[in-house]
């Protein structure tokens, strides 16, 4: 019997490659992985048509050089991985992150505050921090707020993404993919059903192949963040290629 957080092992889902790219923001989060690696690493993603490439902060002068003029957007995280920076902090680096490049930023809920009860906290927290990408992209940046739903409750995945919702953001999403588990098919059909088609779902942390990936999809993901980007477009073009 599977628990709430499995990752279905298959899916009845099809998704051409061009279009399953389209839905993966790319990702390299790894604290050992420096500028130098990240300009290879960039290299590669960008003819690959991923809606976002996501990096740490400090990579991303480096990563909206290099991914100028194309289509792939520049995403990075604040408040990462843990969400209980003070609201003041998270909301300077969210607007930071727009000036040096961003028109996307992944926030992590405060979870802490979450589990307490708290709240008219946790709204105004990623509130301040809607607010803050809002004025520095001129309205055109977005913001993901991070549940990371291995610390909640089944009963809690509507709440958080009500007070997301509330809270003004475009997307909720499921995991840091440091957290103590990472994205469950159950996860994200919870946060589709709470949210309707009015908010974005993605679904991230553990999802390393196709068969994942397409089962996240299939319950309900729009976006899909992975660190094994490439190999999962390699292997849905040469199933592709197969049919």
């Amino acid at each position: 019997m599977s628990s709430r957080g499995d990752t279905a092992s298959g899916s009845g889902a099809q998704l051409d490659p061009a279009s399953l790219a389209a839905s993966i923001d790319s990702t390299l989060l790894s604290p050992t992985t420096g500028l130098a690696a990240a300009a290879a690493w960039l290299a590669q993603q960008r003819p690959q048509g991923f809606a976002a490439v996501v990096v740490a902060p400090f990579v991303v002068p480096l990563a909206a050089e290099l991914m100028a003029g194309g289509s792939t957007a520049v995403c990075s995280v604040a408040g990462f991985p843990l969400g209980y920076a003070a609201t003041e902090s998270k909301a300077e680096e969210a607007r930071r992150l727009v000036e040096l490049g961003c028109r996307e930023v992944d926030v992590v809920m405060n979870v802490a505050a979450f589990l307490e009860g708290e709240h008219d906290l946790v709204r105004g927290d990623v509130a301040a921090v809607v607010m803050a990408v809002t004025a520095a992209s001129s309205g055109l940046g977005l913001v993901k707020v991070i549940l990371e739903t291995g610390y909640l409750a089944e009963r809690d995945v509507p709440v958080a993404c009500r007070l997301a919702e509330e809270a003004g953001a475009a997307f909720v999403k499921t995991s840091t993919g440091f957290g103590p588990r990472g994205a469950g098919v159950a996860d994200v059909r919870a946060m589709r059903e709470a949210v309707g088609r009015r908010l974005g779902v993605k679904a991230a942390g553990g999802i390393r192949d196709l068969s994942s990936a397409l089962a996240m999809i299939e319950a309900g993901a729009d976006r899909l963040g992975t660190s094994a980007a490439t190999s999962i477009l390699e292997e849905a073009r040469a199933q592709a290629g197969r049919t």
